[in-house]
């Protein structure tokens, strides 16, 4: 009887430790640059019922994005890509409910969130669009924020969200408007955020390349055109 309770009691014990690792898992959903239909759909909770947070990467219709926060009601984080127009509240340039962290730092559910959108300029005067050193100049403003905030939460940054991939990961060199950021490195260096979510890049070869590549300490995802993850709070 003796061992069957320890038995018994060791079950019940690795059953809370499991539960608890489960609850502490976040299902996010990440999309970027093309509608999908069947996330188009009043039956997406259906398929996709515990999303908790909503990451947009950019080049997305805003009703689509309002859509998804709608279904959901669930948070909705986003950045602008080189098709978005400028960010303009006063003429409906917005995701309403959703916020625009182009620039910015913010805590939601207990993760540390920050954004960079647009990529690098091939259009001179085309909105969200930067050569390289303007981007390490919108970087530059950025990480003073992102240190601030991890000292104030005590913890990492979680998720970097951007539009374009850094350079030499995920990005295209043969395809001027597709060559990776050099900021977005730098940034990564800098804060080591455990995840960076970015669109831009259409992921084609399949058999020839991850769309997760390790990058310092940081697991880097392209999202195109969407994708789930359980990421740990």
């Amino acid at each position: 009887m003796g061992g069957n309770f320890c038995l018994l009691h060791r079950a019940a014990i690795w059953g809370k430790m499991s539960f608890a690792w489960v609850e502490l898992l976040m299902k996010i959903l990440a999309i970027s640059d093309e509608v999908i239909e069947r996330l188009y759909s009043v039956r997406v909770r259906d398929t996709y019922p515990d999303v908790q947070l909503i990451v947009g990467c950019g080049d997305l219709p805003f009703h689509y994005l309002e859509f998804l926060l709608t279904v959901f009601n669930q948070p909705l984080f986003y950045v602008p890509g080189n098709h978005d127009p400028h960010y303009d509240p006063s003429h409906g340039h917005e995701v309403h409910g959703g916020v625009n962290l182009d620039g910015q730092v913010a805590m939601s559910k207990g993760l540390l969130l920050a954004g960079l959108g647009g990529c690098i300029q091939y259009h001179p005067g085309a909105p969200n669009q930067y050569t390289q050193w303007e981007m390490y100049e919108r970087a530059y403003k950025l990480l003073p924020a992102i240190f601030l905030k991890k000292l104030r939460h005590k913890r990492p940054l979680d998720i970097l969200i951007t539009h374009s991939p850094p350079a030499g990961i995920h990005d295209d060199l043969d395809d001027p408007p597709h060559r990776g950021l050099k900021a977005l490195n730098l940034v990564i260096q800098m804060t080591k955020p455990r995840y960076m979510l970015h669109g831009h890049t259409m992921f084609y070869k399949h058999n020839l390349k991850n769309h997760i590549t390790r990058y310092v300490e940081t697991q880097v995802v392209n999202v195109y055109p969407f994708r789930t993850m359980d990421i740990e709070g």
